[in-house]
């Protein structure tokens, strides 16, 4: 049993990044047992009813439910930085030589290292991710998140066109590899699978069948790809899917489209996919940095929101420019002002939700994770600032919880990140 004290900030009561209510406790104590927050309120009563308990000390700086990661690439790690170009040309110059060197399990075992060490560093306690084309290297991957102990849900990407040979599979052996690696991890620890086809631009329908296969036969299996990313990626796909209504329609008529689907940036939606989206349940990973990177666009979240679209936070590593969640919702908060009237304006709780609880319900982990409620996994992320850094001196002129919060955001960085815990484990500080 132990007790934190701190000061607790989250966004139990939203669903929808507008408006949300920010829930700040100062001077509070939460109370974990086997991983599970069992009581929190007024750290004095706390520690005065629970004598014997462990106290862990947070109170300087401030205590955020732990970050999750909606969209990330695991190969990709080694390709961040790579600027000046679209989608498709920095896949062809960039992402994709990279992903070929995963074929080496060793290569593979590296940066899988570099990767977990990165989304710990910078606060993610939760990442659904985009695995490799290397069924090999998907297994590694599984291995050192098991290891460390993150929430990661995350699967073999596959493709069978459009790419480099080495990269390309078959319905079949798309179906035996996903198939067998779902056996080995789906429900192992923290761990899921999720069905990765990497887009409709590489992926046949034939491909999407063997897909949805892998879904029926494994039940409680996620399902992740991109969708309306780049224009000109956008009009390839029409041009392969000519019998397909839009970009949604090429994953929506195998089945794929439904509460446990997160679709990558939808930075170009047409209305009609939009409603889709929202009758099917279905949740969208907004890309900031990726988007403005690539030249991309900047996501109309209003209209999803509108629409009732579910929208969380990605991180896109490596088109996206780190795995700083706080710096994703920074940017997703310039982008609506970019757009003027037609964005949708945030706060910093809408930022909070949109890098937490927005991303645990839009992977079915609301009841679990997300925010510091009593009944919730402690996963925590403690933000802490070296005296005289201007993220110290921002806290402490801070004019009340919501301001210190935007100052977080206006200034964190992983450096400042001083302590990760994942339900109640400490993998990081």
């Amino acid at each position: 049993m132990t007790l934190y004290l701190g000061t607790f900030l989250d966004t139990p009561d939203a669903d929808q990044p507008a408006g949300v209510r920010l829930r700040a406790a100062t001077d509070q104590a939460l109370r974990v047992v086997d991983g599970v927050i069992t009581e929190r309120g007024p750290a004095a009563d706390l520690r005065r009813r629970h004598t014997g308990d462990e106290v862990v000390d947070l109170r300087e700086g401030l205590v955020l439910p732990g970050l999750v990661d909606t969209h990330v690439h695991f190969p990709q790690v080694r390709a961040i930085g790579a600027l000046g170009m679209p989608l498709l040309e920095w896949l062809d110059r960039r992402a994709l030589p990279e992903e070929e060197r995963l074929a080496s399990v060793d290569y593979a075992r590296q940066v899988a290292t570099e990767f977990v060490g990165g989304l710990v560093g910078a606060g993610t306690t939760t990442a659904l991710v985009f695995g490799s084309h290397f069924a090999s290297a998907v297994d590694v991957l599984f291995e050192e998140v098991d290891r460390v102990g993150l929430r990661v849900t995350s699967g073999l990407v596959v493709s069978d066109r459009s790419l480099p040979e080495s990269l390309l599979s078959t319905p079949e052996r798309t179906y035996d590899e996903s198939v067998a690696l779902a056996g080995r991890w789906h429900g192992r620890g923290r761990t899921r699978y999720a069905v990765t086809p990497r887009f409709s631009y590489s992926a046949s329908d034939d491909l999407l069948d063997a897909c949805a296969s892998v879904r029926k036969d494994v039940p409680g299996t996620w399902f992740t790809s991109h969708v309306n990313e780049n224009q000109a990626e956008i009009i390839e796909v029409a041009r392969l899917f000519a019998d397909s209504e839009h970009y949604v329609d090429t994953y929506d008529r195998h089945g794929l489209v439904g509460p446990s689907t997160v679709l990558a940036h939808n930075v170009h939606p047409t209305d009609c996919e939009l409603a889709l989206l929202a009758a099917r349940g279905a949740s969208v990973a907004h890309c900031p940095t990726s988007n403005s990177a690539l030249g991309s666009g900047l996501f109309p979240l209003r209209e999803h929101v509108e629409h009732g679209v579910r929208v969380a936070l990605g991180s896109d590593v490596g088109a996206g420019t780190g795995f700083s969640l706080i710096k994703e919702a920074l940017q997703a908060y310039f982008m609506q002002q970019l757009l003027g009237p037609g964005g949708l304006p945030l706060a910093s709780p809408d930022l909070l939700f949109l890098a937490t609880r927005a991303g645990a319900l839009a992977l079915g982990l609301g009841s679990e994770v997300g925010d510091l409620s009593v009944g919730r996994q402690f996963d925590a992320v403690w933000v802490r600032p070296r005296a005289g850094d201007p993220l110290e001196v921002g806290l402490c002129h801070a004019l009340d919880a919501e301001d210190a919060l935007a100052r977080t955001f206006a200034l964190g960085t992983p450096d400042h990140v001083a302590g990760v815990w994942v339900g109640g484990d400490r993998v990081k500080g």
